[in-house]
């Protein structure tokens, strides 16, 4: 099992916009590339993390899973339509992914 999470860092005032976004992506793209609902979590900073940060998790069955879901993303007009219309609420630059695997 490995925990994939994608960080990205909000613009001053956009973060909740961010979180409104990605709360709608969860609902009506992830199920589309096979990610359920319990396998998802957005967090945010707080203590010892930028407060800027906006992390969804998500947790898979290995890097194949991952690979063939950022593949099938990549089909989803409606994901490539919600990645522009999120562009004015991130920093430029600061999206990144971290993978994790499971002990």
């Amino acid at each position: 099992m490995i925990i994939a999470r994608w960080h990205i860092d909000a613009r001053f005032g956009q973060k909740p916009a961010l979180v409104e976004s990605l709360q709608t992506w969860c609902r009506d793209i992830a199920s589309q590339i096979g990610w359920k609902a319990d396998k998802l979590r957005l967090a945010t900073g707080s203590v010892g993390a930028l407060e800027s940060t906006v992390e969804l998790e998500v947790t898979l069955q290995d890097l194949a899973a991952l690979d063939a879901s950022w593949t099938k993303l990549g089909t989803i007009a409606a994901h490539k339509q919600w990645s522009k219309d999120i562009e004015p609420c991130i920093v430029s630059g600061t999206p990144r992914w971290e993978i994790y695997r499971l002990l």
